[in-house]
């Protein structure tokens, strides 16, 4: 077996593909200290930026997905296409890699495409319940696909694929060993219960506004608030941390110690956020973000709620639904422990070394 592979791996436009393909770049780097690896990303997207700080090199293709409406960058969009599969061609002839990973994005689904064309063997990481349609096409030719979430055989060739859950932090592991140390460290009242609420790391404008409108209502329920509003809207909203009982963040570097604080959780439904709420199991309410493609949160969200393990509110009907699901998990402790429990039952904590154990075959058969 090859004791010095080499690796391309590509995924990216969102911290929901972007952190995967980290996590498998890194295991794969403790499993083979000697293997070569190059990232491929969209070139101006934050991935240029996140995968340099793992200490991994990348190289940007011109690519962007398509718009709903009519904009410029649609109509650009078939020669950003041609452009990245042939820059993807001109990389992987150079690189020479044995195998391709595609954590989803569409520069994943450029290099993969190529690297099917050209019969070196791809594994497709796909962390949605509902796939978009690039890991459909690409599943055609895939050696692997490795799902986060069961009965996706209808998507893709049954024989392909492998559950294995989406790669997380292994720091959220244990948050429940580290509650009184995150109590400390966010200075919160332990005989209040903490709400925690994440709206992505750019932010989750809907989201931000409801809490808004609903913090000196969460207040009198005895509620202290610990807010990741995103980048893009601390300024507007950062006066709320004058409160007692709310602190506003822009962004969230201890993950593991916010949900190790956290009595409740309210969240968008990204796949990587879903996979890392049912390692910590905690009460949790999913407004989806409605605008993703094929209404991916959704689906992930119901995937859970169907399961007993989650709560879904819809944005468009959040002044009636609001209040009344914090109350009933609030006022409720055995409806709490239960969507805790339920939803802790669906995770799948092994999902990192798992993937790289498929990888590990598709090398030991390379001839």
């Amino acid at each position: 077996m090859k004791s010095n592979p080499r690796f391309i791996i590509s995924g990216g436009g969102t911290g929901g593909h972007i952190y995967p393909a980290i996590a498998i770049g890194n295991a794969l780097k403790e499993k083979y200290p000697d293997a070569s690896f190059l990232f491929v990303g969209a070139q101006d997207k934050m991935e240029m930026q996140k995968v340099p700080q793992a200490g991994f090199q990348i190289e940007g293709l011109w690519i962007s997905g398509i718009q709903r409406k009519l904009t410029v960058d649609n109509l650009k969009f078939p020669l950003k296409l041609v452009s990245s599969l042939w820059k993807s061609r001109k990389i992987v002839k150079r690189f020479k890699p044995d195998v391709v990973i595609g954590t989803g994005g569409f520069a994943s689904g450029a290099v993969l495409q190529v690297a099917n064309s050209m019969n070196i063997p791809t594994l497709v990481q796909e962390q949605n319940s509902y796939p978009g349609i690039t890991n459909k096409l690409l599943s055609k030719k895939a050696a692997v696909i490795c799902v986060a979430y069961p009965e996706l055989e209808r998507f893709f060739p049954s024989e392909k694929i492998i559950l294995t859950g989406n790669p997380v932090r292994s720091d959220l592991l244990n948050t429940a060993d580290k509650r009184a140390e995150a109590l400390q460290f966010f200075n919160l009242d332990p005989n209040k219960k903490t709400l925690v609420v994440l709206g992505g790391s750019l932010g989750a404008r809907k989201i931000n506004q409801l809490l808004a409108a609903n913090k000196n209502w969460l207040l009198e329920q005895n509620i202290q608030i610990l807010w990741q509003c995103g980048k893009f809207y601390f300024e507007e909203y950062a006066q709320h941390a004058q409160t007692d009982g709310v602190q506003v963040l822009s962004f969230i570097d201890r993950m593991d110690l916010v949900y190790a604080a956290a009595d409740l959780i309210i969240s968008r439904s990204g796949a990587s956020s879903v996979s890392e709420l049912a390692l910590v199991g905690k009460p949790t309410i999913f407004i989806p973000s409605p605008n993703v493609a094929e209404d991916h949160q959704t689906k992930n969200a119901k995937a859970i709620v169907d399961q007993g393990g989650a709560v879904l509110l819809r944005e468009a009907t959040l002044e009636e639904t609001f209040q009344p699901a914090i109350k009933e998990i609030v006022n409720n402790t055995a409806h709490a422990m239960s969507l805790g429990a339920n939803f802790k039952k669906l995770a799948l904590p092994n999902a990192t070394t798992d993937i790289v154990s498929q990888i590990e075959q598709i090398i030991k058969n390379i001839k």
